[in-house]
């Protein structure tokens, strides 16, 4: 199929109005009544995040090294040479944009804000009943940074991923969906009302991550703009670059996958590694190389004992607030990664695509947070800027605003930083229009792409929420909620790795093997 007619199927796929409206409702109205009693709500989310992160923090940690686990075994073993989709079927995307798009997807502003403030908090409130602002503090302040957002994190991205995979490519379900990735445990009532509420309970998980990524980034840029101009960051300041992020994401997401996103990706990528190659040489460069390779050491040494810390005696808090409300973070927007890390991994193995997720993303993460989070550190280990102090009596964005004024051509670092905070969000939001245009479309044969008006309707959606929710201030309140999602999602990765395994289980006779020197054939598997 050339490209000419992947262009006119565009507009073939229809909506599929079971889950398309019962969405778009069940996201209006949630909206509504979390605005509407957004000072009573606020209160009872928080209260009942707090309960989830205290009562489930085994469950989560389990969770994480279970899925790691089961991914190394799907990488060295047998079934790792399965090569997702037919004999005939190539990769539609090199290999720097695929892994740029997965990497961007997923990580968005967030990685540009926490690489710079999180250390800050762990010197300050460190684990292990660590005293703050001690040198052993410091030592782990970028290491439990490379921690979370590491291998762990692309764990749970990982797995659905793999999963949705299979089930497109291998399997040949026509729907981009998690009800029919676990179709093998849930059989007929895949497509029933628990497909239904599966799908649903997905979009909402994005429609958190969406509250997550605007609710870091707008402030986040808002107060870097206002800095560059001399002005004080507003409301109307926030809505002006909403709307320009809307029309950032919705024309990428309205030029689908091969001119738009891919594109934008592209950008991303060269630039935030073009800006953090300029804080390594124009910084202290032999300590952020120095810092980032004892953090690294200390969180490989200490791996297992950061993944499975609960600090029952103690009850400190600090895994609970910072490693299992990660976890849960990251396991209610998973889906969506999976799903759009699954429609471009087309002609991947399944080794191919667990070391690439796992492999980028980590690499992508550990890069921003080596750089920017030893550069931060040692501008308050010297003295030359207190930014605990500024994190403790202003803002996280003023600590955003102090470093980058520290550096070097600071004017010109800063409008570079507001233009990557752009694209950084624009491709996160782009992927999630994309991935809600699918759940919502009945069928995606072939190359075929959700089709464009309903891709833009989505991305209106989502920029009319977000407006609404930052004049009323309850953007935190959705941010927050949307964790609740990962409770039932905990029993949606069992659902998910069962189905794998008895798939692979039962297709083996015929599946299509990729060989180390990259030739494909059939039932070799040694």
């Amino acid at each position: 199929m050339n490209r000419n007619e992947v262009c006119k199927q565009d507009m073939n796929p229809k909506i599929d109005k079971t889950i398309f409206w019962p969405s778009l409702l069940f996201i209006v109205s949630a909206t509504l009544l979390l605005v509407i009693y957004r000072d009573t709500a606020g209160p009872f989310v928080e209260e009942m995040m707090a309960a989830i992160t205290y009562r489930l923090d085994w469950a989560f940690e389990f969770l994480t090294i279970g899925l790691f686990i089961i991914l190394i075994w799907l990488m060295v073993g047998r079934y790792g040479r399965v090569k997702l989709g037919g004999v005939d079927d190539q990769p539609e995307f090199s290999r720097f944009s695929w892994g740029g798009m997965l990497f961007c997807a997923s990580m968005g502003t967030s990685i540009m804000f926490w690489s710079i403030v999180e250390p800050l908090y762990y010197y300050t409130g460190p684990p292990f009943r660590i005293e703050g602002g001690s040198t052993e503090a410091a030592e782990y302040a970028v290491s439990y940074g490379l921690f979370h957002w590491g291998i762990s994190a692309w764990a749970l991205y990982a797995l659905p991923a793999v999963v949705m995979a299979y089930s497109f490519y291998v399997r040949k379900d026509p729907s981009l969906r998690i009800s029919a990735a676990c179709r093998g445990v849930l059989g007929k009532h895949a497509d029933g009302l628990l497909g239904k509420v599966i799908d649903i309970l997905v979009i909402w998980s994005m429609i958190g991550g969406l509250g997550t990524s605007l609710g870091l980034g707008v402030p986040m840029v808002s107060a870097v703009i206002g800095n560059i101009f001399g002005i004080e960051p507003s409301l109307w300041l926030n809505i002006a670059i909403i709307i320009v992020w809307t029309f950032i994401f919705s024309s990428s997401a309205y030029f689908g996958l091969y001119k738009g996103i891919r594109r934008l990706s592209d950008w991303n990528v060269y630039m935030a590694l073009g800006l953090a190659l300029f804080v390594i040489v124009v910084g202290p460069t032999l300590f952020i190389l120095s810092y980032f390779t004892n953090s690294l050491g200390l969180m490989i040494d200490n791996f297992m004992r950061m993944s499975l810390y609960t600090d029952p005696i103690s009850q400190g808090g600090f895994p609970q607030a910072w490693t299992v409300f990660y976890w849960a973070w990251f396991a209610a927007t998973a889906p969506f990664i999976g799903i759009f890390v699954a429609r471009i991994s087309k002609g991947r193995s399944i080794r191919e695509l667990v070391f690439n997720i796992l492999m980028w993303g980590s690499l992508g993460s550990w890069l921003y947070f080596g750089v920017f989070g030893s550069y931060s550190m040692n501008l308050e280990l010297s003295g030359e800027v207190a930014l605990t102090e500024l994190l403790t009596e202003q803002s996280e964005q003023a600590v955003i605003v102090a470093v980058l004024n520290s550096l070097p051509l600071s004017l010109f670092v800063s409008i570079f930083f507001v233009i990557l905070g752009f694209i950084f969000l624009a491709t996160s939001l782009d992927s999630a229009s994309y991935v809600i245009a699918s759940v919502a479309t009945k069928e995606l044969k072939g190359n075929a792409e959700p089709a464009r008006w309903h891709r833009l309707l989505w991305g209106v959606v989502l920029s009319a929420l977000a407006i609404s929710l930052t004049i009323v201030g309850g953007l935190g309140v959705v941010q927050t909620s949307s964790v609740f999602v990962s409770v039932p999602i905990l029993i949606m990765y069992i659902l998910l790795s069962m189905s794998l395994i008895k798939w692979l289980k039962q297709d083996a006779h015929k599946h299509v093997y990729v060989s180390s020197s990259g030739q494909e054939n059939r039932n070799n598997i040694v």
